[in-house]
């Protein structure tokens, strides 16, 4: 067989791969029929929506799971057996707000190490194509790209808990206040909370909607708030929720407990603000020094210096 007869062979297995792995992904992506009819069937538990389907749903790395999913869940129990830390994995998932398990984070942190492994695996073809490297160093530099891939998500995932922390800084002190203004207009700490849960949004609103729904489902107003403490990573809100449980539990005027947390927590972000501003005021400094200094000087001395080269004999 000629050459042109094999690479029409080859491109077309590559084009027939392609158009079954598009064709699978559009089945991936099509809403299961039990997913579109059940929700009209308020009278029949929903027993097909496994949480397969939520997921599948949910991530952006379902279709990916669906196709590799035995290699990836493989993979994502080597990369547990590795790094451990299921525990810590776990807390920061639920202090990000993410609705995920531990396995199916292992999972995005297999495949974002593999998006590593094929750009390092790009960028050792082109240098072995211009005849530079060799296969040791090759691939050791492929596994290096899927550890930093692995080591990148991890890093994303502790991103995403500053951010939401952040969020819930930011909501706290309005949050709080409208509590504290729901309870001095005569309304129950309950009722309140519902009250504020339904006007606002955010990374707050939802950790109180989940208290929320505990205070509902029939626990104990001080053990839902007290769950919140524990579950979040942040003092301020933990002083809030132990607060609360203290006022219900000894009778303290709720309402003044809640402006003085959220009185706290704006002296907090002025600090915070004022700190940041000395640190960027130093900051500042540089470009004037190596920058617009040099330039001032060489436009005030130049001339001079020019003159007296065309004055000296």
């Amino acid at each position: 067989m000629s050459t042109a007869l094999w690479g029409g062979v080859l491109g077309a297995v590559a084009g027939a791969g392609l158009l079954l792995v598009v064709l699978r992904l559009q089945v991936l992506r099509r809403p299961q029929l039990s997913v579109r009819v059940l929700p009209y069937l308020r009278d029949l538990p929903e027993r097909d929506h496994t949480p397969v389907l939520r997921s599948a749903a949910a991530s952006p790395t379902s279709a990916a799971a669906g196709i590799f999913g035995p290699v990836l869940r493989s993979a994502a129990d080597l990369v547990e057996r590795v790094l451990g830390g299921t525990a810590s994995v776990r807390r920061r998932l639920q202090r990000a707000g993410l609705d995920r398990t531990v396995q199916e984070f292992r999972i995005e942190q297999v495949v974002w190490g593999l998006v590593g492994f094929g750009a390092a695996a790009a960028v050792v073809l082109l240098r072995a194509l211009g005849g530079v490297g060799g296969a040791g160093s090759g691939i050791v530099f492929c596994v290096l790209g899927f550890v930093c891939g692995v080591f990148l998500r991890d890093n994303r995932l502790s991103s995403q808990v500053k951010e939401r922390e952040r969020q819930v800084l930011t909501e706290f002190p309005t949050v709080a206040e409208l509590l504290a203004l729901s309870v001095a207009a005569g309304e129950s700490p309950v009722s309140a909370l519902d009250r504020v849960v339904r006007r606002s949004h955010g990374a707050l609103s939802d950790d109180l909607a989940q208290v929320l729904a505990r205070i509902r489902t029939g626990e104990p107003v001080g053990v839902a708030f007290e769950s919140l403490a524990r579950a979040t990573g942040l003092p301020v809100v933990a002083r809030f929720a132990t607060g609360i449980t203290v006022a219900m539990e000894r009778g303290t005027p709720l309402a003044d407990v809640l402006h003085a947390q959220a009185a706290d927590v704006r002296e907090a972000g002025r600090r915070l603000l004022i700190e940041t501003a000395a640190r960027k005021e130093i900051a500042m400094m540089a470009p004037v020094v190596f920058f617009v200094l040099p330039v001032t000087i060489l436009f005030a001395f130049y001339p001079g210096v020019l003159g007296l080269r065309l004055t000296t004999p």
